[in-house]
């Protein structure tokens, strides 16, 4: 690299990870969410022949502008690669260079964990973890940052996967257990955040109890599906951005499509929650609540100026 490329810095996995502690990550995006100068685009999303290929483009007022270039490939591993490009608007080169992967599993953990502070119950001590990717270890550290987890429970497809993330969270100091069916952590859990590749539902609206939250990361194409229409039907329903999951959001679509709920059902997006214009679950302890994410440029803007240095401003 030469002239002014050279100067640009990059921030590799383990940067990543060092400038974004959980706390001042959830804080980074509740301060984003509650103002309005950040802009998102509807995002650019193309199939690859059973691949993805996502193009996020947002900015900030007249500062800075982030793009992030995605391919989610279920037949790769890591399964997720991206590369973040931050720019200021008034200097013109790119003032950063970020392993977007990175930046993607600590944001999107971060975001659904900033919706948990407002939709789950603030005494919820057991979170359920349903999938063994690269979001695992992000969505149980942004948890344990924000509720006092007595028990992290890890469900896979594969039980030795399981079993090898569950040691992994207890080495991390997380009181990490394995459990052999879905079933079994619906049963026990008051936090179920599941983050997987699967096409058909994973989570049954009929073995939720009263008082849980479910916290729905996958599913952002509309050939995916995390959990079935009851699930829906059985909730207050919250997203992340009104737009995005009435596009991409396929177990939301599925359960649209049998009539299990409307677009009307939900409440309000992350926007609404953080600027306090909807008060999240309130006083009803009973209610079982959902938010269903499919993620945002706004929480990669916000989270590539954190790692760059900016902070909140």
């Amino acid at each position: 690299m030469t002239g002014a490329a050279a100067t640009i810095p990059w921030y590799d996995a383990a940067a990543v990870a060092r400038a974004t502690p959980m706390p001042a990550l959830i804080a980074a995006l509740q301060h984003a969410f509650a103002r309005d100068e950040y802009r998102a685009p509807p995002r650019l999303a193309a199939d690859m022949g059973g691949a993805s290929l996502l193009v996020m483009p947002a900015w900030k007022g007249n500062g800075r502008i982030g793009t992030k270039i995605v391919t989610v490939d279920p037949c790769s591993r890591p399964s997720i690669r991206s590369t973040y490009v931050l720019d200021d608007r008034a200097s013109g080169p790119p003032i950063a260079l970020i392993d977007g992967a990175a930046l993607t599993r600590r944001r999107t953990a971060a975001a659904s964990v900033l919706a948990a502070s407002r939709l789950a119950r603030p005494a919820s001590a057991t979170l359920l973890v349903i999938g063994t990717g690269a979001l695992n270890a992000p969505i149980i550290e942004a948890y344990a940052a924000a509720f006092e987890l007595k028990r992290v429970l890890v469900w896979g497809r594969d039980a030795g996967k399981a079993e090898a993330a569950a040691r992994a969270a207890r080495a991390q100091g997380y009181p990490a257990e394995a459990v052999a069916t879905v079933d079994a952590g619906l049963a026990a859990a008051d936090i179920v955040s599941a983050a997987t590749l699967a096409t058909e539902p994973l989570i049954a609206g009929a073995a939720l109890r009263p008082g849980m939250h479910i916290d729905l990361i996958g599913a952002f194409r509309p050939d995916m599906c995390e959990a079935d229409a009851e699930t829906f039907a059985r909730a207050r329903v919250f997203v992340d951005t009104r737009e995005g999951v009435l596009d991409e959001a396929g177990d939301l679509l599925r359960a649209i499509d049998a009539g299990a709920i409307g677009a009307e059902a939900i409440e309000a997006d992350l926007a609404a929650l953080c600027s306090g214009a909807h008060p999240g679950r309130g006083d009803d302890g009973e209610a079982i609540t959902l938010f269903k994410s499919v993620g945002t440029a706004i929480e990669d803007l916000a989270a590539a100026e954190l790692v760059a240095g900016y902070g909140a401003s």
